[in-house]
């Protein structure tokens, strides 16, 4: 990659989780680093101001929205809504959103709805010099272009979403269980454009479905309660991708160059079982506090899209899966006004994808492959590591009747990984191992009320990518590109050519009680 300076990025079958970021306990599967908005980044949350620890920390406001049994330590009935922005950087895109939420219990059952609306931005965005959004010298523009011809869409999309809860304490056992739904009509993911170098137009419309079922247990201690949270998952993606092409032809009756429409439909679909437990509790009167955690993750992808990031014709995706794991440690302490959390997150994951032959293929060696042959198969082996690192402090302002708070945290996220790919067509193995550093400060400011609270959070993420605008042969080399339940698949077989972006966000959260 040449600006971004991962050059060794080679014979790739990148995984880019788009829609897992949607709730935690969807881990992400990433193998190359192209930056992703925060367009799912809708829900409220106390700790995003102090890198968004969590294992050893609660999270009054964001807690309720992963696990829905924790809608126990609801204490009354609130409002609130979240207004989010995010952008990238070098005018790659971004995206609003405009939540609404209500929680709310009585007596032993709880519950809350919450609605949302956003608008997400093109990604690529085309230039006086482009030409479909990809740069073409002058001496090869088509003469007459077909007026039937759609042109490029820089319009901003929307998206949906409706999320519901309901829970029950179990009376005289100290239990709570939950369940949860959430449907997101999708029109737009972020960076989905960037996907179809040469296209004119992407359509894009699918829903993703997330059901949850939670369950927590609470038991009092010397020092305060520790808790044990168990959670099941299961979320399904599915979309398409209408892609418009135009393809330039020589009519010899006319003797001109002439331009033709050819439209391409792509499905996507993923399917992800999922399980996490944490387990949290105080071991001293100082107000330290300590927790792990332990989620797995099951995904199949039943379809995967054939996208065009390379030189050479898409090779058509077939299904493939993933199991992901993550073990963290969390430590925390509350002391008067101060808080202090850190969390550290391994995750080990395996990934195999593969694609299949449409037809009889021969083979270097002389044989030949059945259709539905496995031509190519990559079997994936990670070892990421990630670090959360926050503190806050609030201030009381006496005699106004309010209190400010302020917050800074850090995300540190590394990934390594290692590639053994079978080419059974030309008959060779490659093998690759590689990664990346992204870092992400954050920073957090609030100011509470008797009869309300505001909270700011802001966040800016280095260490991806975009894809340039101008799309060049020779450093592209993507192959087998694929997206599927927000996560990209694809075979890189040379260097890739990435811009560094930033990717910056700002939420403001209003919190209010209904009574």
């Amino acid at each position: 990659m040449a600006p971004s300076g991962l050059r060794a990025v080679r014979l790739v079958v990148p995984l880019l989780c788009l829609a897992a970021p949607v709730r935690a306990q969807l881990i992400p599967i990433k193998t190359i680093p192209i930056a992703q908005g925060d367009q799912f980044q809708i829900f409220p949350a106390n700790n995003l101001g102090m890198g968004s620890v969590s294992i050893a920390l609660a999270d009054s406001l964001n807690d309720p929205f992963v696990n829905p049994a924790m809608g126990t330590r609801l204490a009354g009935a609130r409002f609130f809504s979240s207004p989010t922005v995010y952008s990238v950087s070098r005018n790659a895109g971004g995206g609003r959103s405009l939540p609404f939420a209500a929680l709310a219990r009585s007596r032993e059952w709880y519950g809350g709805l919450a609605l949302a609306l956003q608008q997400v931005d093109p990604s690529r965005p085309p230039g006086p010099d482009q030409f479909f959004g990809v740069a073409t010298p002058n001496d090869v523009r088509p003469l007459v272009a077909d007026p039937r011809i759609p042109q490029p869409d820089t319009r901003a999309h929307g998206n949906e979403y409706a999320f519901a809860m309901v829970g029950r304490d179990l009376s005289g056992s100290n239990i709570s269980i939950g369940a949860s739904a959430l449907w997101t009509g999708l029109h737009a993911l972020d960076g989905v454009d960037l996907l179809y170098a040469g296209s004119r137009r992407v359509v894009q419309r699918g829903h993703t479905l997330d059901l949850r079922v939670g369950a927590v247990k609470a038991w009092p201690g010397q020092w305060g309660a520790r808790s044990l949270e168990a959670l099941i998952l299961h979320n399904d993606f599915a979309a398409t991708h209408t892609v418009t092409y135009v393809d330039n032809f020589w009519d010899p009756g006319t003797e001109l160059l002439l331009q033709r429409a050819r439209i391409e439909q792509n499905l996507d679909r993923t399917h992800t079982w999922g399980m996490h437990l944490k387990y949290a509790f105080p071991f001293n009167a100082a107000g330290w506090r300590i927790g792990w955690i332990a989620t797995v993750n099951q995904s199949s992808h039943p379809k995967i899209p054939n996208y065009e990031l390379a030189n050479v014709p898409a090779i058509p995706r077939d299904p493939g899966h993933s199991t992901a794991f993550d073990f963290g440690i969390g430590l925390s302490k509350v002391r008067g006004a101060a808080t202090f959390g850190v969390d550290f997150v391994y995750e080990p994951i395996r990934s195999y994808t593969w694609a299949d032959a449409v037809a009889p293929m021969s083979t270097a060696s002389g044989d030949t492959l059945a259709a539905g042959a496995k031509t190519v198969e990559n079997h994936f082996h990670f070892s990421n590591t990630q670090l959360r690192i926050g503190a806050g402090r609030d201030i009381e302002l006496k005699g106004l009747g309010k209190a400010v708070g302020l917050q800074l945290g850090l995300i540190l996220r590394s990934v390594r990984y290692s590639l053994e790919q079978q080419d059974n067509v030309q008959a060779l193995q490659r093998q690759l191992t590689t990664g990346w550093m992204e870092w992400t400060p954050t920073w957090g400011l609030s100011l509470r009320f008797p009869e309300f609270e505001i909270r700011y959070r802001g966040s800016v993420t280095h260490g991806a990518g975009r894809p340039q605008s101008e799309f060049t042969p020779a450093p592209w080399g993507l192959r087998d590109v694929a997206l599927a339940g927000g996560t990209i698949l694809a075979a890189p077989s040379g260097p890739l050519n990435l811009t560094d972006v930033s990717t910056t966000t700002h939420q403001i959260s209003l919190s209010l009680p209904l009574r």
